[in-house]
């Protein structure tokens, strides 16, 4: 054997005597991550939803050429966040530096470069951190510290900046972990210790700026931006535990439904008498179906859709046994309810969906290319919904074939009374003839 072969055999053996040795270890390894580098085979399709276009947050995409415009603000930012605060930088360095190897370990894969260098690291950890807080506070909070004419801090960077800002921070390799964030506004205010939902909060009136999705304080302690955004958008956050025990309750049911076929478009649903009602909620897994109405929650379609959309799947892909399917599922069923630009015209009309893009046409394509190559879990809560509507539809799919082929031409419902009249008049004739074969005495 060569010796390189050998080198790697004794690198291996060292490896192996590194492992963890129970599994417990071997899943705490695994929850630390929660931000990852999507792919290339992900991001193929849409490269430009997954990598931020205006401004970088934390390791993965600091100092690409294109972002490096935003890095003078950044510092503007810190020096308003010391000022304003008047604690000094060096708490907020110490403060950093006791949770420096969490902060870490939340990137799945962080370069060598910002392992070895932890003052670089947390360096870049306080001017990202401290831009973010900047940024949220001056967009939500009617008093601001800025001047009036800042490109960034100010009403005119609010209306044309800030939205992209906004973008890129939904992005899963442009995260920051909750953690930084936590720790920064404790030293700011020393006093509480809720930090997360003081967090929480901020996040939620920057994301979103309706009555839509009021602040929920039951949330609880998420692991960066775009997971309070996903847990915001759901009714409550579930434990993979809590969806495994509701799914195996649930098995029955979704077996005698027919869970794993197809889906039909709204047309087709509506052509069976199942109408659609906007539901109670914008909360994503607010979808209902009872007594031939299914429930939707209302949805706003604009240019940021995409993005956000795809970024929240790939976090529930990569994310692995934590966070659960819902957004996942709630793409896979709106794609399949949306076939054309009719389905969505109905949508539209029970209020469901906002056409923010242009024609209903693009709405089509939006849901056709955020649902590419999802999988389904069985075990997601909705899995059996859809089901149940297409059971609904199967109950009446005769009346539906009757009204959509005949009824709905003058002629061919006419055909079709004629096709009805004969065959009674040839019934009554056969019988008749044989009646009297069996009694001649009739004749």
């Amino acid at each position: 054997m060569g010796e390189k072969l050998n080198d790697w055999a004794i690198q291996v053996e060292d490896e192996l005597k590194l492992m963890p040795t129970t599994e417990t270890t071997e899943m705490q390894q695994w929850d630390k991550q929660s931000i990852y580098k999507v792919p290339e085979c992900f991001t193929d399709l849409n490269k430009k939803a997954y990598k931020p276009q205006f401004v970088s947050f934390g390791p993965y995409h600091h100092e690409e050429p294109h972002l490096e415009p935003m890095e003078k603000h950044k510092h503007r930012a810190l020096l308003h966040f010391l000022k304003r605060s008047q604690k000094p930088l060096a708490s907020y360095v110490a403060a950093l530096a006791e949770v420096a190897q969490s902060l870490k370990g939340s990137y799945e894969s962080l370069d060598h470069i910002w392992q070895a260098d932890t003052g670089r690291f947390l360096m870049l950890m306080i001017l990202d951190g401290c831009f973010v807080l900047e940024v949220m506070r001056t967009s939500t909070l009617q008093v601001n510290y800025y001047s009036e004419n800042d490109p960034i801090f100010s009403e005119h960077g609010k209306l044309h900046i800030v939205p992209y800002i906004r973008r890129d921070m939904m992005m899963l390799e442009n995260q920051l972990p909750m953690l930084l964030l936590t720790t920064l506004v404790a030293v700011e205010k020393e006093e509480g210790t809720k930090f997360h939902e003081i967090v929480n909060k901020l996040i939620c009136k920057f994301c979103f700026p309706n009555p839509w999705f009021p602040y929920d304080a039951s949330i609880g302690e998420c692991l960066h931006l775009l997971d309070v955004y996903r847990s915001s958008l759901l009714i409550r956050v579930r434990t993979r535990r809590k969806i495994r025990a509701h799914a195996q309750g649930n098995e029955v049911i979704r077996s005698s439904t027919g869970g794993n076929e197809v889906i039909r478009c709204a047309m087709e649903l509506s052509d069976a008498g199942i109408r659609f009602k906007k539901s109670r909620s914008a909360t994503l897994n607010d979808i209902s179906f009872t007594g031939g109405v299914l429930s939707l929650p209302p949805i706003v379609v604009d240019g940021t859709t995409e993005s956000t959309f795809l970024n929240l799947i790939a976090f529930e892909r990569f994310h692995v046994d934590f966070v659960g399917n819902e957004v996942t599922y709630y793409i896979f069923f709106m794609s399949k309810i949306i076939e054309s630009a009719e389905d969505v015209s109905i949508l539209r009309t029970g209020g469901i969906i906002k056409n923010a893009l242009g024609s209903d046409d693009d709405v089509v394509k939006l849901f056709n290319s955020l649902s590419k190559d999802l999988t389904l879990d069985p075990l997601t809560i909705l899995y059996g919904l859809h089901g149940t509507v297409n059971k609904y539809w199967e109950e009446r799919w005769v009346r539906v074939y009757i009204m959509k082929n005949y009824f709905r031409n003058p002629w061919a419902m006419l055909s079709l009374i004629a096709a009805v009249f004969l065959f009674f008049f040839t019934l009554a004739q056969t019988a008749y003839t044989i009646i009297s074969y069996h009694d001649p005495a009739k004749n």
